[in-house]
């Protein structure tokens, strides 16, 4: 009963925005009704919760304490060059977490959202796009577990923290394109949303979040540097574990994923939008 309201709520504002385009842009429409589906989520998340919110600083605290125990001794001895091998585990996977996150919700947007899309005209970019906002809100909070293994190790972060936004644009970017995407294939293909389970598996072990890419041969290191997620991680840990500039390499390689993604994404979505009232 709850999301019904939450949807009826949402499509009542949609279709007063429709009644009077003249003086209600798109472009405010759009901000509202996403700001509208992120608060929705958000309640949903965290409903009957005791600790709330909590959980997003706790999960990935939890699961590097888990992951360190479990790696430490073997990784470490691998490769030495890591400073602080829990640090490098939360920074790799609660990037990764967003991604995944995103994408997982991205591929359903649009046919969870079958109901209110057959009540009311909405700009049907919004949900895939909300998804990935939600999974931004979610990391930006797990950020504060990053902040607390940093603050325990003494880990005092450099001014080229100020990079973080960049990268977060580029990320975003990236994750939009991608879940555009995922939300067109799955309308058509729903083997889509169980496949994209399996592909998720196999790209967390191809990307170095508990293991240092120098541990690899040479040929997999270089293959790995076309690996988007190995771009964006290894962007994040050098201004935050490493504290250097993330390097141009680094910059335009998650600059070209995300400009290139996006632009395919929507591309994709937007020729094949008008259909998906038959297929959802």
């Amino acid at each position: 009963m709850a999301d019904e309201r939450e949807d009826l709520m949402v499509g009542e504002e949609v279709s007063s925005g429709e009644a009077g385009d003249a003086w209600y842009p798109p472009s405010r429409r759009d901000f509202s009704v996403l700001r509208q589906l992120v608060s929705k989520d958000f309640k949903l998340k965290y409903r009957r919760s005791v600790l709330g919110v909590v959980w997003s600083v706790l999960n990935p605290l939890l699961m590097m304490v888990v992951m360190a125990i479990v790696f430490t001794q073997m990784m470490r001895g691998a490769d030495d060059s890591i400073p602080n091998f829990p640090l490098y585990l939360i920074i790799g996977n609660t990037a990764f977490t967003m991604m995944s996150d995103a994408t997982n919700a991205g591929l359903r947007s649009i046919i969870d959202a079958a109901p209110l899309l057959k009540k009311v005209r909405i700009n049907r970019k919004v949900f895939p796009v909300e998804k990935v906002l939600f999974s931004c809100l979610n990391y930006l909070l797990s950020m504060i577990a990053v902040a607390l293994v940093m603050a325990y190790y003494r880990w005092t972060p450099t001014l080229h923290v100020l990079w973080f936004p960049v990268f977060l644009a580029f990320f975003i970017a990236f994750c939009v394109g991608l879940s555009m995407l995922l939300a067109t294939a799955s309308v058509f293909f729903r083997d889509v949303i169980h496949l994209w389970g399996v592909v998720l598996t196999a790209w967390t072990y191809a990307t170095p979040l508990f293991y240092s890419i120098n541990i690899l041969p040479g040929w997999l290191q270089s293959l790995e540097r076309l690996n988007p997620m190995y771009l964006f991680v290894t962007f994040l840990r050098r201004i935050l574990l490493w504290r250097v500039e993330p390097g141009l390499d680094v910059v335009l390689g998650c600059g070209a994923c995300a400009l290139v993604m996006l632009a395919v994404g929507w591309l994709v979505f937007r020729r094949n939008e008008h259909k998906f009232i038959l297929y959802i």
